[in-house]
């Protein structure tokens, strides 16, 4: 009985863990849980975020980002300039060898255009990253109502 109760626990945990925490691999390149924050329908733009680890010993570089739910996908960063907080278009993001590019709120992240419709909180979309070296992998990204939890500690 404890062993069905178990597995029943389990199973109902599991979709919850993998809604949660999901990761991609292509070459040397590890993304990181790509999430997007539920927007109001009417928004025209949602923006999309992950982390990306490169645990080569080779610089390697995000080039572009393609999507079928939006028009146009752009590579961001918000910058200061002026005393103020500006968003601007980029056209790669490099990835250092045995280090990291954080795609988060306030920070690099893919802005999505001419959106069809606005994904709801537990859907996901296809994105498609191409890098320079290591070639182009297709993430989901997941549509969620919060950011999700930082870590304590960053490596």
């Amino acid at each position: 009985m404890l062993l069905k109760k178990t597995l029943l626990l389990a199973a109902l945990l599991s979709p919850s863990l993998f809604a949660m925490a999901h990761e991609y691999q292509v070459g040397d390149i590890h993304i990181e849980h790509p999430w997007s924050r539920e927007m109001p329908p009417v928004a025209p733009t949602a923006a999309a975020y992950f982390i990306v680890h490169n645990k080569g010993s080779a610089a390697d570089r995000l080039l572009s980002v393609t999507t079928p739910v939006a028009g146009k996908a752009e590579l961001h960063e918000h910058i200061h300039a002026d005393g103020l907080m500006k968003m601007q278009q980029v056209q790669s993001v490099a990835i250092p060898a045995g280090g990291e590019a954080r795609f988060e709120p306030m920070g690099y992240h893919v802005m999505l255009f001419n959106l069809k419709q606005q994904a709801k909180d537990g859907e996901r979309f296809p994105l498609t990253l191409t890098f320079e070296k290591a070639g182009t992998v297709e993430v989901e990204i997941a549509v969620q109502k919060d950011a999700p939890e930082q870590k304590a500690a960053h490596h």
